[in-house]
């Protein structure tokens, strides 16, 4: 199998340093074999990409793309919780996603599989997960979109 971070080269994929938390809790955390991701937003060069709520300012096509970005900001936690070695993930347990969208949006899982296919991109089958698509009415900092992870690591 080819290493996370080959593949992520060979995707064109930095991954950034992992986000500073802004209140009372942790990037991640780790109960033995397990890593616990905290929510992740879709940030890029300190901005939110596509803010705003689905189905009334942001398309599915630009929160899909906006998910994959917050599932890159997953991986930066992740490869924190692993010491910098992202060959250390055993296999995404679950991905749960949370999209901002109005009343009668239902493409939630097709946001949340910007952040899905990243991690079988990534760690192929390793990455085939368990996962929950949420439609809610807010995101902080108007974020369409959060991606959180539960991961088993060596």
């Amino acid at each position: 199998m080819t290493h996370p971070d080959q593949k992520l080269a060979s995707l064109g994929i930095m991954v950034p340093t992992p986000a500073k938390p802004v209140a009372n809790y942790v990037g991640w955390t780790r109960s033995g074999n397990l890593v616990f991701t905290s929510g992740q937003l879709p940030f890029s060069d300190g901005k939110v990409l596509s803010p705003g709520v689905c189905g009334a300012i942001v398309t599915k096509e630009d929160a899909k793309a906006a998910a994959r970005q917050a599932g890159i900001n997953v991986l930066a936690q992740l490869k924190d919780a692993c010491d910098g070695d992202l060959g250390r993930v055993k296999r995404v347990i679950k991905l749960v996603g949370y999209v901002a969208s109005v009343h009668a949006f239902t493409d939630q899982p097709f946001v949340v599989n910007g952040a899905s296919d990243l991690m079988v991109e990534v760690f192929g089958d390793a990455g085939r997960h368990a996962r929950s698509a949420l439609g809610v009415a807010a995101l902080p900092l108007n974020a369409c979109v959060e991606v959180e992870a539960i991961v088993e690591v060596e």
